[in-house]
């Protein structure tokens, strides 16, 4: 079996950011380039976009996570092509009030082998506007 920082470069590479481990939990942060206010001040923390995987076992299956702020309008898309690759959608919904524009935030989940998940989500991920 591979070690854990090979397949985290791999799943970094996947989805294009950069993977890191860190207590044994790999994650992959990327970038959403949108223009959002909250209370008239702009933000760029607000903005989560990142896929993560930890618990790896021997048959290569691990718990991956994912979390992206979607604009409103892009919302329906991204949570059917999530769901069309199988992935499992957990949560939707706000962090912040006065947005603009209106954000939410798309939480999703597998147990599967780390780099099939990263592939789904790329695919998933190619929806939105970047």
């Amino acid at each position: 079996m591979e070690n854990i920082q090979d397949i985290c470069n791999q799943y970094g590479q996947i989805v294009k950011g950069k993977a890191s481990v860190k207590q044994g939990a790999c994650s992959v942060e990327l970038e959403r380039n949108l223009n959002v206010t909250i209370q008239g001040r702009p933000s760029r923390s607000a903005l989560p976009a990142g896929i993560t995987f930890e618990s790896l076992d021997y048959e290569g299956s691990a718990l991956n996570l994912g979390e992206v702020a979607v604009l409103q309008e892009e919302l329906p898309e991204f949570v059917k092509a999530l769901v069309n690759n199988n992935l499992i959608v957990s949560a939707i919904h706000n962090h912040w009030i006065f947005t603009n524009p209106t954000i939410l935030y798309v939480h999703f989940q597998s147990v599967e082998s780390p780099l099939s998940f990263a592939h789904k989500f790329a695919k998933a991920f190619q929806v939105l506007n970047h």
